[in-house]
């Protein structure tokens, strides 16, 4: 596998310096995705210039709008955060799907993506960066705990752990064998299931140690032996696990919940092929195993794991089989008014006796 992935990255870089005209690249994105050898390597092979420009969502958004999509040539808002901006202001350009290596993806992503990102039947997104949210458990003494409803069970009363957040709300759905997602058009139906998870939370608060609020919190309550099973970030299973092999993240059968950042061009954007140019020379296993070493999470590369230190491969494939990839439940944009359906419901559960 790795001969093949190897005579393929050098395939691509000799048609990234095949007669290519020299250009800038204005990206704008976050700490991480870009680290500084990754520009070394692309300008070295292809003679372009990456001038970075480090954000987040909300500043991603401000820029674009402000200059109705100028000043950059490729943005990397998260996935949630295109087809809204998109369809209100205008600032974001179709993406040519012809001009992505659509194999250098895991096709799971690249589909959830593009589904997630379409805007009157053009697609303005394809994944990058992602992460999930799931369960981080004490193996040996909480190996029961397999979904977000099995912190409500008897074998671990009052040594469970989540936060009062939206992700706890969407987790215990789905392990419920409901779909909210499915329901964000529908805001009688996504009440409808809001109230069945209110009763179930309501009803698990006994077997709840703390209501976490930052990781620090939570890190130092499953170290301490005080939280044996809660909902929490992949990395932060991961963190845990160096110290202690035990602990560890695990995907709920029901199916994490993932976060994408994505690639996406600026309405205004005047160089689009260097743009093609960079998400295929990064999405590259290699290349893409250097962006995980610097930002801390995995791509959406297909085989990049496989180029990660042998400690991160080991942790990520025992945590993500390729059906756990499969299951991901990918947050789509998030319609007005569902906040105050959710908020009600979590002041609820909190004041609840």
């Amino acid at each position: 596998m790795k001969t093949q992935l190897l005579m393929a990255t050098t395939a691509l870089a000799v048609t990234f310096g095949a007669g290519a005209q020299a250009d800038t690249l204005r990206l704008l994105t976050w700490g991480g995705y870009a680290p500084e050898d990754v520009v070394a390597k692309f300008e070295e092979q292809t003679g372009h210039t990456v001038e970075v420009t480090k954000s987040n969502n909300e500043e991603m958004i401000a820029k674009l709008r402000a200059t109705g999509g100028g000043g950059f040539d490729l943005a990397q808002p998260s996935q949630d955060r295109i087809a809204g901006p998109q369809a209100e202001f205008g600032i974001y350009k179709p993406m040519d799907l012809s001009k992505i290596n659509a194999d250098l993806f895991i096709p799971s992503m690249l589909d959830a993506t593009k589904a997630n990102t379409t805007v009157d039947g053009e697609v303005y997104g394809v994944p990058h960066v992602w992460g999930t949210s799931g369960l981080v458990v004490n193996t040996a003494e909480a190996g029961s705990v397999k979904d977000y409803t099995d912190l409500c069970s008897e074998d671990v009363a009052g040594k469970v752990s989540y936060r009062l957040k939206r992700p706890t709300l969407i987790g215990f759905a789905f392990a419920m064998g409901e779909d909210p997602f499915a329901a964000y058009g529908d805001p009688a139906k996504y009440e409808e299931i809001m109230g069945k998870v209110e009763e179930a939370l309501i009803a698990c608060k006994p077997n709840v140690k703390t209501y976490w609020g930052g990781g620090d919190e939570l890190m130092g309550l499953v170290r301490s032996g005080e939280v044996v099973a809660s909902m929490a970030w992949d990395t932060g299973g991961w963190k845990l696990n160096e110290d202690n092999p035990d602990v560890t993240f695990v995907a709920p059968a029901s199916g994490a919940l993932g976060w994408v950042d994505t690639f996406a061009l600026p309405a205004k954007g005047k160089a689009d092929d260097v743009a093609y140019e960079w998400i295929n020379f990064v999405m590259q296993p290699e290349i893409a195993a250097m962006i995980t070493a610097a930002a801390g999470n995995f791509t959406a590369s297909q085989g990049a794991d496989e180029f990660a230190s042998d400690a991160l491969k080991a942790r990520y494939q025992a945590s993500f089989p390729p059906e756990a990839i499969d299951n991901i439940k990918w947050y789509p944009p998030v319609p007005a008014g569902l906040e105050v359906i959710e908020g009600g419901v979590l002041d609820r559960v909190k004041a609840a006796n």
